[in-house]
């Protein structure tokens, strides 16, 4: 837990249900380095590009229902990952809130705006040709983006502008949610003591 840019904004959170087991730590002010074990290795990989280029430290150990489909398991990362994130923010006092970025991957470029406050919503407008890494359905991403931005109660627009080669969309996407993230996460020095709100609640 975290209130501000002294103490450290991390979080640990433990989720089992019938069909996933999770274990997951996050420290937002981190340097890249992330341990990811999901049992699903497309999954994995773009996990650990997410805390490369957000610059968080992330540790994730997830056993799902595999055998069955991939769904379940990259939802529920989704979901303990938003509330690892919630918790690690605290009160948000100090955060810039709101982040933007424009990410290009090769043939694809990908947008991501994201406002941190408190309000889940989620705009995703992402349809390559075609729509398989392997055996990783890449529509997987907005439900991992879907159930991250219920969790945190984020504000998540998601576009691919323009893009073909579906490991090309999903790093995109995956790399820009994290710059988004990294700018809306940072302390804003002229109002480090400030709640990036009106309402005086977020």
């Amino acid at each position: 837990m975290a209130t501000g840019s002294t103490t450290p904004r991390t979080a640990t959170v433990n989720r089992t249900t019938a069909e996933t087991e999770i274990a997951l730590t996050l420290a937002i002010d981190g340097r890249g380095a992330s341990t990811i074990d999901t049992g699903v290795p497309f999954f994995d990989h773009m996990l650990t590009l997410f805390a490369k280029h957000g610059l968080f430290d992330l540790n994730v150990k997830a056993k799902g229902d595999i055998a069955v489909d991939y769904h379940h398991t990259v939802e529920d990362v989704g979901l303990v990952l938003g509330q690892a994130f919630r918790e690690a923010l605290g009160s948000k006092v100090g955060i810039k809130r709101y982040g933007f970025f424009i990410l290009p991957m090769d043939e694809s470029l990908a947008r991501v705006v994201v406002d941190v406050g408190g309000r889940p919503h989620l705009v995703y407008e992402a349809n390559p040709p075609t729509m398989f890494v392997r055996d990783f359905n890449i529509v997987l991403v907005k439900e991992f983006c879907r159930a991250f931005s219920n969790a945190l109660g984020a504000n998540l627009h998601v576009q691919l502008v323009y893009g073909e080669e579906p490991h090309h969309v999903a790093e995109a996407i995956f790399k820009c949610l994290a710059r988004a993230l990294d700018v809306a996460t940072q302390i804003e020095p002229r109002a480090a003591d400030q709640l990036p709100s009106t309402k005086g609640k977020i």
